[in-house]
């Protein structure tokens, strides 16, 4: 009897189909191999496949569906979280006593490096703000996210270094100190502390909306605030280096 209702030539083709099927692939069967009855192996495979790609999508959109809820009170959160970290090590307390040595001459280079990094920033933010004003949305994105790595790092290697020898004495005249330099650096700091929620506020919501999305939200507007206050306080941050270092 032939198989489905197939005469002897089609039963035969199905046969050496399916061994040459077989010998090239024993993962993910051909239609050919399999017979009318048979079909839905294929079927079965493919359906596999979109659910562990739809599971995979729907983990990411709960997790963005949880930040859009969330997001005031995960900025919250992660900025309480970064503000301890900060007066913990400039104050020596909590987990910077804890801090490993570094070699005199690492310690030393920190602040050369940070100002470079404080450089590099302003660039990254000004490129950032023009691609945006052309609709270059995705560069406009990798710019930002490439701000706030650069951000993290100069805190990180700041605070390290503060943390073990606390900040660096103004060398220059008492009058400069008072009516130029501590000016300069309390708002360079106060500007750094006011950014780090806005930072976070923008860069939850830009994980949790579409570009679609985004110019209904707060995004636009807070993303401007958060980016000119970071202009002025990653240029402040370099006067404050070039008077400790280069003038004085």
């Amino acid at each position: 009897m032939a198989l489905g209702g197939a005469g002897p030539k089609q039963f035969g083709i199905v046969v050496v189909a399916r061994r040459f099927s077989l010998g090239a692939s024993t993962t993910t069967p051909s239609r050919t191999a399999c017979s009318p009855r048979q079909y839905e192996c294929e079927d079965a495979e493919l359906a596999f496949r979109e659910r562990n790609r739809l599971g995979r999508s729907v983990e990411r959109s709960g997790m963005e569906r949880l930040v859009r809820e969330r997001t005031g009170i995960l900025t919250a959160l992660l900025t309480i979280v970064s503000l301890a970290l900060v007066f913990g090590a400039v104050l020596r307390v909590g987990p910077a006593t804890a801090l490993p040595a570094a070699p005199d001459s690492l310690l030393s280079a920190i602040p050369h490096v940070n100002a470079l990094i404080s450089a590099t920033a302003i660039g990254t933010i000004v490129t950032g703000i023009r691609a945006v004003r052309r609709g270059e949305i995705r560069r406009h994105q990798q710019l930002m996210v490439t701000t706030f790595g650069l951000f993290a790092a100069f805190l990180v290697l700041y605070l390290y270094r503060v943390s073990l020898v606390g900040p660096t004495d103004f060398a220059g005249p008492a009058v400069v100190e008072t009516f130029v330099y501590l000016p300069i650096l309390a708002i360079h700091i106060l500007l750094a502390i006011v950014c780090i929620p806005l930072v976070y506020y923008v860069l939850l919501l830009a994980y949790s909306h579409s570009i679609a999305e985004l110019p209904n939200t707060a995004h636009p507007r807070v993303g401007r605030a958060a980016a000119g206050l970071w202009l002025i306080s990653f240029s402040l941050g370099i006067v404050v280096y070039a008077m400790l270092y280069w003038v004085f």
